[in-house]
């Protein structure tokens, strides 16, 4: 039997004029609009799960070291990552409200201020990287490695900046299927280099740790270029030009004012999990090694979650910018309801495998009894991530960014880790608290009850209506707007049929 894979494929994937994301049926264009985000991601996370995977076969040590590096990276890709989300809300609302001209300015802005701040963060990772990585405290021979892995990784930042933010434009106009292709290439260029890089084939040195950090950076700086590209060729949905990308102090205050509360969200999450692996390395090594592949796993689980929260983000921007509330509200309790089925689903399915999941990684036998301990801590609770993640994903694509900012460090700062600490350090003074000694097991609890906690202040805090009054498309004329409105104030004869084409 012939298969027509086109055909298929447009079945399957709609392109941005098909899709239908202030009017029609919700969760078809939700489900359109978040199916390549779900696979942009998971191959995103296919980066690093490929270094964990060589890694893992290439040594124990090898593998302690990515997983101490790995929050590190997260830190720094947050402390940018709010500005991505700036101009992806920014260009939803102005798509939404077809403004095409102050969309295109949002991007190029963008995309100018991000590059800039990826160049800075890089440097300070170069420079910087061995003071902070010895604060873990960690095995001499797992921190060397550590920091090598690290200051290469630091160098490819710019590159790394330069695709999320190719990716987070490109959703708030509506398109998520071109950054899918894009990112499909370079993971296969990433899993072809690894081995190479890692273990060393024919002329190719033997590499290790330092082999899998070029290889990520050679295939993120490629995807970077096409992407960038992609956005001054115009052809898909919005485009940039370096007209547009000359420093306007405004415009950068703007990206600020809805991007710093972003990049907070973000750099708690960073914060969080690198305060976490501080308690980590209280333990032993095995323990270090499965709190790298739990979390891996995590955030691979969570794929879908984060696809709803951003298809989420871009339909409130739209629809926001259309003038159309009512819709924003359905679509939100839906994208949460939705997210809440899947994650449940998924988190039975971790539960019952957590050892073959571990053991697919590091087949060691501490690092899979402490891996799969971890999973089925925190597997039950997968479909309240789901709720969370929804209902950021709204208030940041109504501008409410601060909102989920504060939703964020309760999560972290609050919750998870005194708890994570507490009880792993056995300094509850109640006998009948389930752990009477100093044990690991507290900090996969931690993880368990902060985000159930975190679910129900989202959805509590969304469903009273503080979303609203937060048009980000009012008093947005870009300076070129400006121009052509004193061009023609001063002119003595306009033509009367200007303003009517």
């Amino acid at each position: 039997m012939n298969i027509d894979l086109r055909s298929a494929a447009r079945k399957i994937f709609k392109r941005p004029e098909e899709l239908e994301l202030t009017e029609g049926p919700i969760g078809r264009s939700l489900f359109f609009l978040s199916l390549p985000i779900v696979i942009t991601n998971l191959l995103q996370v296919a980066y690093n799960f490929a270094d964990t995977f060589w890694l893992g076969r290439y040594s124990t040590d090898a593998l302690a070291a990515i997983s101490l590096g790995f929050p590190l990276v997260y830190l720094f890709i947050s402390l940018g990552l709010g500005l991505t989300v700036a101009g992806s809300v920014l260009v939803a609302q102005h798509t939404g409200a077809t403004q095409t001209a102050q969309a295109d300015y949002a991007a190029s802005q963008t995309v100018a201020f991000t590059i800039a701040i990826g160049i800075l963060l890089g440097a300070a990772g170069v420079i910087f990287v061995d003071e902070v990585l010895s604060v873990f405290g960690a095995d001499p021979v797992v921190l060397a490695l550590a920091t090598d892995y690290m200051r290469i990784i630091s160098f490819g930042l710019p590159f790394l900046f330069g695709f999320i933010i190719f990716i987070a434009l490109m959703r708030g106009s509506g398109d998520t299927l071109t950054p899918m292709l894009v990112m499909l290439g370079t993971v296969i260029m990433n899993v072809i280099l690894d081995p190479i890089l890692i273990f060393g084939v024919g002329p190719v040195p033997e590499l290790g740790v330092d082999g899998a950090a070029i290889a990520t950076v050679f295939s993120r700086g490629s995807a970077a270029v096409v992407g960038l590209w992609i956005l001054f060729s115009g052809g898909h949905g919005v485009q940039i030009t370096l007209s547009d990308m000359w420093p306007d102090r405004e415009y950068i205050r703007k990206l600020l004012r809805i991007g710093a509360p972003a990049s907070l969200e973000n750099t708690g999450r960073a914060l969080s999990v690198n305060a976490i692996l501080l308690i980590v390395t209280l333990f032993s090594t095995p323990v270090v090694a499965a709190f790298g592949v739990g979390i891996r796993v995590f955030s691979m689980i969570f794929m879908p979650a984060i696809a709803i929260d951003r298809g989420v983000e871009t339909m409130t921007g739209q629809n926001i910018g259309a003038g159309n509330s009512d819709r924003v509200s359905k679509t939100n309790r839906f994208a949460a309801i939705t997210s809440f089925g899947i994650l449940s689903i998924l988190g039975i399915i971790t539960f019952i495998f957590a050892p073959e999941i571990i053991r697919a990684f590091d087949d060691s036998p501490a690092v899979v009894e402490q891996g799969a301990t971890f999973l089925r801590w925190i597997a039950p609770t997968f479909g309240f991530v789901g709720i969370l993640r929804a209902y950021s994903g709204g208030f940041r694509g109504a501008g409410k960014t601060l909102t989920a900012a504060v939703i964020t460090i309760v999560l972290f700062g609050f919750i998870r880790l005194p708890v994570a600490y507490v009880v792993s350090q056995g300094l509850i003074p109640f006998d009948i608290w389930i752990f009477g000694t100093r044990t690991p097991e507290g900090i996969w609890f931690s993880f368990a009850i902060s985000g159930i906690v975190a679910a129900l202040v989202a959805a509590g805090w969304f469903e009273r209506g503080t979303w609203r009054d937060r048009d980000l498309t009012e008093g947005t004329d870009t300076p070129a707007d400006a121009n052509r409105a004193t061009e023609q104030s001063s002119d003595p004869d306009p033509d009367p049929s200007a303003s009517e084409t």
